[in-house]
């Protein structure tokens, strides 16, 4: 039986994927998440970063949608959420992990604004508030992330850290 803490962790998940709140996760989620990105670091669209996470956002949904849509309907209900995707993101972290890679990784270079690859710790609890953690929460996970104090989050930090918490344990 799931207990009610993980029941918890996992609404919290998926409220973070179902960016509108209408109860469901959908292409449109994804392509909001692109869009508030963008805004937030004033970054247009039909720029190469803009595509480039577009397009990030567009291979995420397709991924996620392949994990958990299980009715086909182009769109993911909590129940999906829950009982497909989240054991089966438990049982592949690592699948999650490449799943998620095109649209972390576009994100980091639009909150990239010195081009070295890796967003500074602000930038990256930006990246996390847009994206709906709260700010403090957003400051000490980015603070967190930046394992070796460089004030830098990169890539090889951001994409293990995001699907351990995506893959929830029991």
């Amino acid at each position: 039986m799931v207990n009610s803490e993980y029941e918890r962790r996992i609404a919290a998940r998926f409220a973070t994927f179902d960016q509108d709140g209408n109860g469901y996760i959908d292409r449109a989620d994804f392509s909001a998440a692109a869009k508030a990105l963008l805004a937030e670091f004033g970054t247009a669209a039909r720029s190469d970063k803009g595509q480039a996470l577009y397009g990030g956002a567009e291979a995420f949904w397709q991924g996620m949608a392949g994990i958990a849509d299980r009715d086909g309907d182009q769109r993911i209900t909590r129940e999906e959420f829950v009982t497909g995707a989240v054991k089966r993101l438990r049982d592949t972290p690592d699948r999650f992990a490449e799943i998620a890679r095109p649209f972390l990784h576009a994100a980091l270079d639009v909150a990239d604004a010195d081009g070295d690859g890796a967003a500074t710790v602000e930038d990256a609890a930006r990246v996390l508030t847009v994206l709906g953690v709260e700010r403090d929460t957003a400051r000490s996970v980015a603070a967190a992330l930046d394992a070796d104090g460089d004030g830098k989050v990169g890539e090889a930090e951001i994409v293990p850290a995001f699907a351990r918490y995506f893959t929830v344990p029991e």
